[in-house]
């Protein structure tokens, strides 16, 4: 078989994830030409169709427009507790009424928590939003040229470092109001494969996670060759909070908490409906 092209992030989760597989250690499973991307663009990739990947990693909140061409994998993806995005002020109890918040994406999965907690916590509604890439976030809060910063990742351990405090836990409002884990990342495939493929593809993700956690030692060299100077105890968390048995396999709580994030978004006017089958697999 033709290598297949994937396009993931150099975060921890996804090099460790993707470690066995990427380098042919799963057997049976299909060659890859890896290329490292950050998931915005990721993301837009896939609802463009432009660029020629056969799986993407992105996240859960563009699936309402990418799942004709696409289907859902039920493995490899990011999805979990206690693992939410955070808001970020310069000072503590900050009022967002009306506020400036720079957010990393505006088709992420962070974006649609933060709206959905901000429906329900700010009354008046907050006022611009601005897109920034991910690490300009954190220093664009901390000096003045935005009130609010929406960060992701490793950001939970580091914000301290900037001087900010976290306003809120987009994670926890999730987790509180639903009872369900945060989808985040998606692994997603061209449905044009065909089943056999997207089968085998959901076998591999699956055994490469597996093999992981079996013997975390044989990826670290992966993970901290692509962690972009990250601490190796930020790198370790960053794997403890991400990858996990929603990793493994989706399963009943997954979906339904992928469904339910899509189905509250929708009501919101955030993301188009889903259809009743758009989360089958294959």
């Amino acid at each position: 078989m033709t290598k297949l092209k994937i396009a993931y992030s150099p975060c921890p989760n996804d090099t460790f994830v993707f470690d066995a597989w990427a380098h042919g250690r799963v057997p049976g499973a299909p060659r890859l030409d890896v290329t490292f991307a950050d998931i915005d663009l990721t993301n837009g990739w896939a609802e463009g169709g432009e660029a020629p990947y056969d799986v993407l990693k992105v996240s859960y909140a563009v699936l309402p427009w990418v799942l004709d061409e696409y289907a859902l994998l039920p493995c490899g993806g990011a999805l979990g507790r206690g693992c939410g995005p955070l808001v970020l002020t310069r000072e503590p109890g900050a009022d967002l009424t009306g506020k400036t918040v720079a957010v990393p994406s505006e088709r992420s999965t962070a974006y649609l928590l933060f709206r959905l907690w901000a429906a329900d916590v700010v009354p008046g509604g907050v006022g611009e939003v601005v897109v920034l890439p991910f690490h300009e976030i954190m220093p664009a809060v901390r000096d003045g040229k935005v009130d609010a910063g929406l960060v992701i990742h490793e950001a939970r351990f580091t914000y301290r470092n900037y001087g900010l405090h976290a306003l809120a836990d987009m994670g926890e409002h999730w987790e509180h109001t639903t009872g369900l884990p945060i989808p985040l990342g998606a692994i997603i495939a061209k449905r044009s494969l065909g089943e056999d493929t997207l089968r085998l593809l959901a076998e591999s993700a699956r055994a490469s996670v597996r093999m992981a956690w079996d013997d975390p030692s044989v990826s670290r060299p992966y993970v901290l060759e692509h962690a972009q100077e990250m601490d190796p105890k930020v790198a370790d968390q960053h794997i403890g909070l991400y990858v996990n048995e929603f990793t493994a396999d989706l399963g009943e709580t997954g979906y339904a908490a992928v469904r339910g994030l899509l189905t509250r978004a929708a009501a919101e006017g955030l993301v188009p409906p889903l259809g009743p089958d758009a989360l089958r697999f294959p």
